[in-house]
């Protein structure tokens, strides 16, 4: 099935509206999701990095993760703190500090053959007008994309795959998420015990499958990205 051109405002930009599916017909998918780090704590961000332009002293999050929204989606594990990660970068005029927070995520989220790195953080020094998406690019590469320019990997993680759809999910159902489409939901702590980010309530986008007459909850953050960079 052609990939579903994203409506909307993962990576991935933008608040989305739409509705989400009772977690009975929830199909989970393997993923990049992008977190704010506010107050120390963990917040599921609302708007992508390739449009969101965090002030000096930001930190931003990416964790890979399994998820059918962001109610399921893992937080980042390591603190959101700025002044730790990055101490040892003096300031400089006419550029930023951003906190860059990467989790690979747990060996149980990991494809098949694969074994997630361990959790890293970096301090991006970026012009005043980058995006997140761009400090992330500063401090993480290779990413890889997909040919709809979706967010498939951080630092050469995952090898391959983008936005897999994961086996045993609770429908069962087999697909992919690049045919997913985000909308904006409450989101919960995970209830698996392994977020370690603290905070509950965070709002985030779910997903959406577009197509047809179909709505599933699908995604989170990954497709979200997508549609603000086509759209600007």
């Amino acid at each position: 099935m052609r990939r579903t051109r994203i409506a909307g405002a993962v990576l991935l930009a933008g608040t989305v509206t739409g509705l989400a599916a009772g977690p009975a017909q929830a199909q989970e998918y393997r993923y990049w999701s992008f977190w704010d780090g506010k107050g120390g704590s963990w917040a599921y961000a609302t708007e992508g990095p390739a449009t969101q332009r965090p002030a000096d002293g930001a930190v931003e999050g990416f964790r890979f993760t399994v998820g059918a929204d962001s109610a399921g989606a893992g937080k980042p594990r390591p603190a959101a703190d700025f002044d730790a990660i990055c101490r040892d970068t003096p300031a400089k005029d006419g550029r930023k500090r951003i906190g860059i927070v990467l989790d690979f995520g747990t060996a149980a989220d990991a494809p098949g053959g694969e074994r997630p790195p361990k959790a890293r953080t970096e301090c991006a020094q970026v012009p005043e007008d980058a995006s997140a998406g761009e400090a992330l690019a500063a401090v993480a590469r290779p990413l890889r994309y997909d040919a709809n320019a979706l967010l498939c990997a951080i630092a050469g993680y995952p090898k391959a795959g983008c936005a897999e759809a994961v086996n045993g999910s609770k429908d069962g159902a087999k697909g992919s998420a690049s045919s997913a489409a985000p909308s904006a939901g409450a989101a919960e702590d995970r209830a698996d015990g392994d977020d370690g980010g603290g905070g509950s309530g965070d709002g985030g986008p779910s997903a959406g499958l577009v197509g047809g007459a179909a709505a599933v909850v699908a995604l989170g953050a990954a497709a979200v990205w997508q549609a603000r960079r086509r759209r600007g």
